[in-house]
């Protein structure tokens, strides 16, 4: 059942969403598919529609993506801060730091990770034509994250598991076909615990833009 947000409400509030994750609640098939099925009328490159979508509800698959994840992610995540001079950003960071950290020891505990591909692979890609690549995929993916919003579900962008070996280990592991199809990421889905998401600590838009010059 979707909740009753605006729109703005659901761009605003959609968070990449870790501790709040119910790993007990089982989450159904059509409801992805739903959500898929919105994400899918986002907008691809030349109309291609070169995306694949792997979902993983087998528990032993799970445990074996949740480990190539963190052959990257627990070094990443041991290393100190990067202070940013703003305390407010610093704290903030502490927290995010805090909810990857939970999120790298439970991955597998999500009822459903997906790994959306696309058809091409990036490695040599002049500026343009890696922006059209990624950009026939990212709308989707973002997309198919709002739709989980509005349906009271919840995910987190990772993509700590595609340095080094892990993407194509990755591959193996799914039968994603790794010369044909770059992966974008890998995303725990689950309902999350409660649904009173709030708007992120951001930067004033006039700090970020531009008009005419830099």
């Amino acid at each position: 059942m979707a909740l009753e947000l605006t729109p703005d409400e659901v761009l605003t509030t959609t968070r990449s969403v870790r501790k709040r994750l119910d790993f007990d609640r089982p989450v159904p098939r059509e409801v992805l598919m739903e959500c898929l099925d919105i994400a899918l009328q986002a907008p691809t490159g030349s109309n291609a529609q070169g995306w694949q979508w792997v979902f993983v509800d087998d528990a032993e698959k799970k445990k074996a993506l949740a480990d190539i994840y963190r052959v990257n992610a627990t070094p990443y995540l041991a290393k100190g801060l990067a202070a940013t001079r703003d305390e407010q950003r610093d704290q903030q960071m502490v927290r995010v730091r805090n909810s990857s950290t939970y999120l790298n020891e439970n991955f597998e505990k999500a009822p459903v990770l997906m790994i959306p591909c696309v058809e091409g692979r990036p490695e040599g890609l002049e500026a343009g034509m890696s922006a059209g690549l990624w950009g026939s995929l990212l709308p989707a993916v973002w997309s198919f994250m709002l739709a989980l919003r509005a349906r009271g579900l919840g995910s987190a962008w990772t993509t700590l598991h595609l340095i080094g070996d892990g993407e194509r280990q990755a591959a193996e592991l799914l039968g994603i076909p790794y010369d044909r199809y770059v992966q974008g990421g890998m995303f725990p889905i689950a309902y999350t615990k409660g649904v009173d998401f709030k708007k992120a600590a951001r930067l004033p838009a006039e700090q970020l833009s531009h008009w005419n010059n830099w």
